[in-house]
């Protein structure tokens, strides 16, 4: 079956063309893989368009993925991938960056959905993500304080387990490695609100006046970030601070 990938946010998404098929129809496997079935005389973009207008639906039915199993091929954040490597010279599994491949080899007596191979490919997706996320965010959130007039006295970036992003009352910015997970208008939705913190500091009426004065969908995109789950996280969704 003739089919074409695209790239939704760093998701991997794969448009088939079906003589059988009369509409366009989107799925999302157990394995974690997002296709468009589309007719045959209908172009390929229009399925990638279907999918973006889809895309909370899809995120909703990733975090189902039972265990949130990593899986060869799967993007990481905005730049990487994973390649699993069956080596039998392997003693236990390793996980080393390579350019913008993850490279997790392991004991050829194993298969990929192996804990401890999991394990070592959760641990290089998340040194992936830190590195992504040290060289874009505090570049981007520079770029919106001066946009809408901000000041921020320092931006560091950790891996959180309960929130986005926060900013202390000395106006100290800390990022979660794991908004590089989501799409650039959610990234851009939790750098604007600790951008905003730095004027006011609790979530009363003040602070979402501002909200909706430097974003216009604050609200929506608030009700929209609720719907988002890190795949490399496994607790409750984050909340933004």
């Amino acid at each position: 079956m003739a089919f074409k990938q695209f790239d939704i946010d760093g998701l991997p998404i794969k448009v088939f063309k079906s003589k059988s098929n009369r509409s366009l129809r989107l799925s999302v496997t157990a394995g974690g893989d997002v296709r468009v079935s589309i007719p045959t005389w209908v172009p390929y973009t229009a399925g990638l368009d279907f999918a973006q207008k889809k895309r909370d639906w899809i995120h909703g039915q990733l975090q189902k993925q039972p265990q949130g199993l990593l899986l060869e091929g799967q993007a990481i954040g905005k730049s990487h991938r994973l390649l699993f490597v069956p080596d039998q010279a392997a003693v236990k599994p390793t996980s080393r960056i390579k350019q913008t491949e993850i490279l997790v080899r392991y004991p050829a007596t194993l298969e990929a959905d192996d804990a401890g191979v999991q394990k070592a490919a959760a641990k290089g997706s998340i040194r992936a993500l830190r590195t992504q996320a040290e060289q874009l965010l505090p570049i981007r959130l520079g770029e919106l304080a001066k946009k809408h007039g901000y000041a921020f006295r320092t931006v560091g970036v950790k891996q959180l387990k309960s929130r986005w992003g926060s900013c202390d009352q000395r106006q100290n910015i800390t990022l979660n490695l794991f908004l590089m997970q989501l799409p650039w208008d959610c990234i851009d939705y939790v750098l604007l609100h600790e951008l905003v913190h730095t004027r006011v500091m609790q979530h009363g009426p003040n602070f979402w006046q501002e909200m909706d004065a430097v974003l216009p969908n604050a609200r929506a995109m608030r009700k929209r970030m609720r719907t988002y789950q890190p795949i490399l996280h496994t607790s409750l969704p984050l909340a933004v601070a």
